[in-house]
């Protein structure tokens, strides 16, 4: 069964048919199809065009249909176009020609529409769960690694030493302004298209307002044609889905070298990493790796459907098809992926001898620039002659703490014994006591201030 066969004397052929069809990926909207569709048909009682019966008949109908999905036991037809006529179809079959009744004054133009909203709807708040657990493991991570040091980088390079507890909540930061960005989607989601038809309105007095609330929206789109051609909510969610696949792919290439036995700062579980089938003694970090290479997907996806969209020149085209794949598949890998490498993070340990032996007083090198600093040298000054001093050392194969107090003279004579103080890590973190900064206390303050920031809920509407 078609929904627009009576046009055409043909039956459409057979490879078109197939190309045509998206019943294989539309079907996961089975669910809040049938919703969109109880919602519709209580509106065409209150305009007259079902009578309470009819209504009686239609709402049982779709009460198993509905029943039938949550159960999985809801049976596509290969002559299915599309969600909405299984849905139909299957409906037919049940209640017989009353049926078709239901599609009155709607277009699978506002349909699909209002179908994919509520998707995407139903699922982020499990997508935000799944973001707030792998934080709550990075918070749980920082807490335990408190007492370690580690060697912060530029540029791949060594720069100067900061907690490890800091480091390990730079990227939980990173995931609370995508959660932030996923609830700001949520409210841009939240507006019905129900009612809009094909692009002009709905020829029955239906209440937009009433349907959009009873849905879950915060209410209908204001404009008819934008309601069935915005597909703006998708891009954003993708957009999203994105940036995380991002962040989590740059806390992966950490992992993937900080496990390396050049850098030996972690040791991956034998539950979360894999082997080589021709070398025995390989331990590899397989799953960062795979986080980090379904990043691409996750770019490709936004490219995918900002492609599709920016050439669209009316309400309504075919292309938008093309919308749904890209979403889903993006929902499907972060929610693969985020619980397994927060199960890896949870399990790695910690080297703390490797961390130390990453930390050389070369990366003290600015703490001696502030001492003349505080000695009343301009920083640009300062800055210049430390380097002058870290050349010595470098060209003399020693450390900064083995050059001799006559050495730093010759470079600034406000040297004095006390500069050898700032050449100690530990003393490098108290110094920096700024909000935000890796001074153990800020640490704890930071610590107290994510806690707050997992309680609150992001993608309620």
């Amino acid at each position: 069964m078609t929904l627009w066969g009576g046009r055409f004397k043909d039956g459409l052929d057979a490879k078109a048919w197939r190309l045509n069809t998206s019943i294989g990926v539309d079907y996961r909207m089975g669910e809040q199809d049938v919703r969109g569709s109880q919602a519709w048909a209580r509106q065409l009682v209150q305009v007259g065009v079902l009578k309470r019966e009819e209504h009686v008949t239609i709402a049982e109908g779709l009460n198993q249909i509905l029943q039938e999905i949550q159960k999985a036991e809801f049976s596509c037809h290969a002559s299915d176009e599309d969600i909405h006529s299984a849905v139909e179809r299957r409906l037919e079959e049940l209640v017989g020609p009353v049926a078709g009744k239901l599609h009155t004054g709607r277009s699978r133009n506002d349909q699909v529409a209002t179908d994919f909203r509520l998707w995407l709807l139903d699922h982020l708040p499990a997508l935000d769960e799944a973001l707030a657990t792998f934080q709550a493991t990075l918070v749980q991570r920082a807490e335990q690694d408190l007492d370690f040091i580690m060697p912060g980088y530029t540029h791949t390079q060594r720069a100067q030493p900061v907690l490890l507890a800091h480091w390990w909540m730079s990227h939980f930061w990173a995931l609370e302004r995508d959660r932030q960005r996923l609830a700001g989607c949520t409210q841009r989601t939240a507006t019905s298209p129900l009612g809009a038809g094909a692009l002009a309105g709905s020829t029955f007095a239906v209440d937009r307002h009433a349907l959009a609330i009873e849905l879950g929206f915060e209410a209908p789109a204001p404009n008819s044609i934008d309601a069935v051609a915005d597909r703006d909510f998708a891009a954003e969610f993708l957009f999203c889905a994105a940036l995380i696949g991002i962040h989590l792919s740059r806390l992966s290439e950490s992992m993937i070298l900080f496990t390396t036995p050049e850098f030996g700062f972690f040791e991956l579980a034998d539950a979360f990493a894999t082997g080589s089938s021709l070398m025995p003694q390989k331990k590899n970090p397989d799953l960062f790796e795979l986080a980090r290479g379904k990043t691409g997907n996750l770019i490709c996806a936004l490219i995918s459907l900002l492609t599709t969209l920016k050439g669209l020149p009316s309400a309504y085209d075919k292309d938008l098809q093309e919308d749904k794949l890209p979403v889903f598949t993006a929902f499907d890998t972060l929610m693969a992926s985020l619980p397994v490498l927060g199960k890896a993070i949870m399990t790695l340990k910690v080297n703390p001898v490797r961390l130390r032996a990453g930390l050389d007083d070369f990366m003290l090198a600015t703490d001696l620039a502030d001492y003349l600093v505080e000695q009343g040298v301009p920083f640009r000054k300062a800055h210049y002659q430390v380097g002058e001093v870290v050349r010595h050392a470098i060209e003399q194969g020693v450390t900064l703490r083995q050059l001799p107090l006559e050495t730093y003279k010759e470079a600034n004579p406000a040297f004095d014994e006390r500069l050898y103080e700032r050449l100690d890590p530990h003393q490098s973190l108290l110094w920096r006591k700024v909000f935000g900064g890796t001074d153990p206390e800020a640490v704890h303050e930071q610590l107290e201030l994510v806690k707050l920031t997992l309680q609150q809920n992001h993608t309620g509407v």
